[in-house]
């Protein structure tokens, strides 16, 4: 293989990923010297300089981003009809699995009140959701939130989700009322 055909396949492959690739693994699957994936990736990125894109090593991985420069443009494509919202029922359901996780489809359905696998689908097929192993008692799959729904929303982790607790009903407040209806 060329150093032309290495940059080549180092290229085609960067473009398929959806995280950053090692040098290691880059020249296990080319069978190449890791010096020379090196070296062949320190001279790509110098070629990248005048495009809308550039290819930098992140946590000790390869990627290609798009240039800060051009993160107008990026936006307004991705967030101007690129990608369709979500139902109302997507977004409560995904709420419930948010702060639920790892739960199962049925749970879901039980605290919402409706069938949600069609809901389900959707969002495991958005890469919001996904399998996470199954209930010990029933044998259900699990499921949980994904880092793309972390990124998506801006967060490190589940933690950082707002607290529900000021959002619910005052139950002591809502027993009272109940209680003069009754009377």
């Amino acid at each position: 293989m060329s150093e032309l055909d290495l940059e080549g396949s180092i290229e085609a492959i960067l473009m398929v990923v959806d995280e950053p690739v090692s040098e290691i693994i880059l020249a296990q699957v080319l069978e190449r010297p890791v010096d020379e994936v090196v070296h062949a990736l320190a001279g790509m990125t110098k070629g990248y300089e005048d495009r809308g894109f550039s290819l930098l090593k992140v946590n000790e991985g390869w990627r290609f981003y798009s240039r800060p420069e051009y993160a107008s443009v990026v936006e307004k494509f991705v967030l101007d009809g690129q990608q369709s919202r979500l139902t109302q029922a997507a977004l409560e359901t995904l709420a419930v699995i948010a702060y639920r996780q790892p739960v199962s489809r049925a749970r879901v359905s039980a605290i919402r009140g409706v069938n949600v696998e069609a809901v389900m689908k959707t969002l495991v097929s958005r890469g919001l959701v996904e399998e996470f192993g199954t209930e010990h008692e029933t044998g259900a799959i699990l499921y949980r939130t994904t880092s793309y729904f972390l990124e998506r929303l801006g967060l490190n982790s589940i933690g950082d989700l707002p607290a529900l607790a000021p959002y619910l009903p005052d139950l002591d407040r809502l027993d009272e009322v109940l209680g003069a209806l009754t009377d």
